[in-house]
């Protein structure tokens, strides 16, 4: 597998995690430990899950590292989510995010089903 930071999706995931801990700064100090560390945790397993797969050298290994990253995009979408509905952020904010999510969810979906047809061709 190539090194992760030459890929795309990384690339947009890593900022993302950069945006995440910008606007979670501004949250009420009572969420410290609750939903501003689940959202930064989440945030960070996206881009790290593929940083990790683009280490393994099996390609189910791989795309199993994708899918967890994935999973984790997903749970950080439900506390963006949360954010907005809570009035931590504005609808502005959260539309700008979700527009993100949305970009490298579909991005990590192409990549996972190109690294399992390599597999299956296999």
């Amino acid at each position: 597998m190539q090194n992760y930071q030459e890929l795309k999706v990384w690339q947009k995931a890593h900022q993302f995690v950069l945006e995440v801990y910008q606007i979670t700064n501004a949250f009420p100090k009572t969420e410290t430990f609750g939903l501003i560390s689940q959202m930064r945790r989440a945030s960070i397993s996206v881009a790290a899950n593929l940083a990790e797969g683009c280490g393994k050298k099996g390609a189910l290994d791989i795309a199993n590292f994708f899918q967890i990253s994935l999973g984790s995009l997903h749970e950080t979408e439900y506390y963006l989510l949360l954010s907005k509905d809570l009035q931590y952020i504005s609808n502005e904010t959260f539309e700008l995010r979700d527009l993100e999510i949305k970009e490298i969810k579909a991005m990590l979906i192409s990549l996972i089903k190109t690294v399992r047809n390599i597999s299956n061709t296999k």
